[in-house]
């Protein structure tokens, strides 16, 4: 069975929660995302660099605990990452981080079936134009997603990283953020403006996560903007949300026949917003039982279905 490859940081967690003390978790946004896939039902790797130290380690006992495969060559680092993640009394986490990265091979493409690429992954250096490379050639066999999920700290200014963000844009079927990186990416243009740019630069899906607004999405063949709404829960907390949207959302579409090679890549093309609104569903789904939880939990299969169950307007 073909795997849905994931490519990007691993790394560990140090969350400062307020009147409490630090707590260690494994974490990475391309992480959380192959862990949540995996949880989801399918096959998924994540190709990532750390080391074979204690913190690599529970990393790596992490992934095989979620079902997610360890690409080869990933535990090749010196030092496993680490980020320091702050919660604000809303549960908003912050970050700052002392990183080491870099990507091996990878070998034998043709047996992925999608690749996920996004975040610090991609525009740290000398990992960051590996990863634009790996995904240039495993477009002819796969389909690809990519979310930016901006990190100020370590990106600097948006216009030190706006060509590598939109390189891989136009380079995606399926590309994801939050209106919070939308806004620094392009400050002062509004959410609906980029969602149209990014669309004429080549994806046949891009989707924008606003929080209690919900979603929007943008599809090139609909003038329309689709407005997803989310799902109430009580907040624990923000740790791991957009990722667990990102697997619900690959998750979904993977199941609909829209993601998994050239065939896939034309039928998300011509799709029409009732066949990707139960894999946008989905995502919302999976994003509302993380942030009931503390920490970046990604739920089963079983779980969402529980919850869909419950709200077939979720499925």
């Amino acid at each position: 069975m073909r795997r849905i490859l994931c490519v990007g940081e691993a790394l560990i967690d140090v969350v400062a929660r307020p009147g409490g003390d630090p707590s260690e978790h494994v974490g990475g946004s391309l992480l959380n995302v192959a862990n949540g896939i995996a949880r989801l039902g399918h096959r998924a790797s994540i190709c990532s660099w750390w080391a074979r130290d204690a913190h690599g380690a529970m990393i790596a006992a992490t992934a095989r605990a979620s079902g997610a495969d360890v690409e080869p060559g990933t535990e090749g680092a010196e030092r496993t990452s680490v980020a320091q993640a702050t919660l604000d009394a809303d549960g908003r986490a912050s970050y700052t981080f002392d990183l080491a990265w870099d990507l091996p091979d990878v070998e034998h493409l043709d047996e992925v079936a999608h690749v996920h690429a996004g975040s610090i992954g991609a525009t740290l250096e000398p990992g960051g134009a590996k990863v634009v490379d790996l995904v240039r050639r495993a477009r002819g066999t796969a389909t690809v997603s990519y979310d930016p999920n901006v990190r100020p700290t370590l990106m600097g200014s948006p216009e030190a990283v706006l060509g590598r963000v939109e390189d891989l844009v136009s380079l995606s079927d399926v590309v994801k953020a939050s209106d919070e990186d939308l806004e620094w990416l392009y400050p002062g243009v509004p959410v609906e403006t980029t969602l149209r740019r990014w669309v004429g630069l080549g994806p046949s899906l891009v989707v924008c996560t606003r929080g209690a607004l919900g979603a929007y999405a943008v599809l090139p063949s609909s003038r329309d903007l689709l407005v997803v709404p989310h799902r109430s829960v009580t907040v624990a907390d923000t740790v791991g949300a957009g990722d667990s949207f990102m697997a619900g959302l690959v998750s979904g579409l993977t199941d609909a026949g829209l993601l998994g090679g050239a065939a896939q890549r034309v039928r998300l093309g011509a799709a029409t917003w009732a066949e990707v609104a139960t894999a946008l569903h989905r995502a919302v789904v999976t994003s509302s039982v993380t942030v009931s939880r503390f920490g970046a939990y990604g739920p089963s299969l079983d779980e969402v279905r529980a919850v869909v169950a419950t709200d077939p307007y979720l499925g």
